[in-house]
């Protein structure tokens, strides 16, 4: 209930007014933000801004103030490697604790944001998260809010998990083959070699080599053998990935056993990826695009493997919807839209 009170016996009540003060030639600004819970400390200054009389809100039973809320709705939506911050201006952030791949559970987010005056605004799923990034905010709409929503919002992750979380990636191992005569022959230089190392870079992982592989099944699929062999969580292959009759990387990938996830994909650049695993290694077939473009469809899928997750055809599936690059003049990857 909105209320004029005199400004001593406001203490503990919440503005509903931005206060400014102003020193000619000096300053001007904000000195009381509305949602503001006046302190006793609060009363000499607001009395030289010439406020005898403040507008506030008269809490009725069951209220809550809105930072409080906010606390209380961070608490109860942030999981694992998510920490809550102190409210500020009605809004409490949730922070990354680590460096790995921010996850969010759709659906029940909806869930959260469908009940009247709640707000918890987030990052993309399977968002690239670093150490002290800002992941989401949590927060009401009015200045004071029925206690009995941010109940329903604690009482639905109680029961059904948290919608946020972050899971930091995993150290791994890889190695790259790189195929096709004109770099086994030192016709040409290999171009693609320091643009993976200069990608996984990114997730500290173990580099156990790189092996140039002539157009050669057997060769291929022994160089494959031989990552395994050695404890590869990853085996990059590049060259050699069109439909094209000399193009033998994905028939050395199939050569070795390995359960094809896909070969192909809806996104560009990107179409002619291939993912397959054997063993329990990633076996990842990069096309020619990864060699010209900055981002391409490795870009995306990569997160989602350090992160220890197991992909299949439906997530590729559904990178259609936003899997079309717009190569801007400058590129902000990954903070855009491209393969989300």
């Amino acid at each position: 209930m909105l209320k004029s009170i005199d400004v001593e016996k406001a203490v503990g009540m919440v503005l509903c007014q931005d206060i400014t003060k102003i020193v000619p030639g000096e300053f001007k600004g904000m000195a009381f933000p509305k949602g503001h819970m006046i302190s006793k400390e609060d009363i000499p200054e607001l009395l030289k801004l010439g406020k005898e009389h403040v507008y506030v809100w008269q809490p009725a039973p069951g209220d809550l103030h809105e930072d409080e809320a906010a606390m209380r709705l961070a608490a109860a939506a942030a999981g694992e490697n998510i920490s809550c911050e102190k409210p500020r201006e009605g809004k409490s952030a949730l922070k990354s604790t680590v460096k790995g791949l921010f996850k969010v559970n759709t659906s029940l987010l909806r869930e959260i944001n469908s009940i009247e005056d709640i707000s918890v605004a987030t990052l993309p799923g399977n968002f690239r998260a670093e150490s002290g990034q800002d992941v989401a905010g949590a927060r009401v709409i009015p200045l004071m809010v029925d206690e009995s929503k941010v109940n329903m919002v604690e009482k639905i992750c109680g029961e059904e998990g948290y919608p946020l979380m972050v899971k930091p990636y995993q150290q791994l191992s890889y190695g790259i083959i790189t195929t096709g005569n004109e770099v086994y022959k030192g016709r040409i230089e290999d171009k693609f070699g320091p643009v993976i190392r200069e990608k996984i870079a990114y997730f500290d992982a173990g580099d156990l080599g790189q092996v140039i592989c002539p157009d050669d099944l057997t060769a291929i699929e022994d160089a494959i053998w031989n990552f395994i062999e050695n404890k590869a969580d990853i085996i990059i292959l590049t060259g050699g990935m069109s439909v094209d009759p000399d193009d033998l990387t994905p028939g050395a990938i199939r050569g070795t056993g390995a359960a094809i996830v896909t070969y192909g994909a809806p996104v560009q650049p990107g179409n002619m990826f291939m993912m397959a695993y054997l063993q329990g290694t990633v076996l990842v077939g990069v096309p020619g695009c990864g060699m010209y473009f900055r981002t391409t469809i490795l870009d995306a899928v990569l997160p989602r493997v350090f992160a220890g997750e197991i992909l299949d055809k439906d997530y590729f599936a559904a990178m259609g919807e936003g899997g079309l690059c717009s190569h801007c003049d400058v590129c902000r990857y990954p903070k855009c839209y491209f393969c989300r």
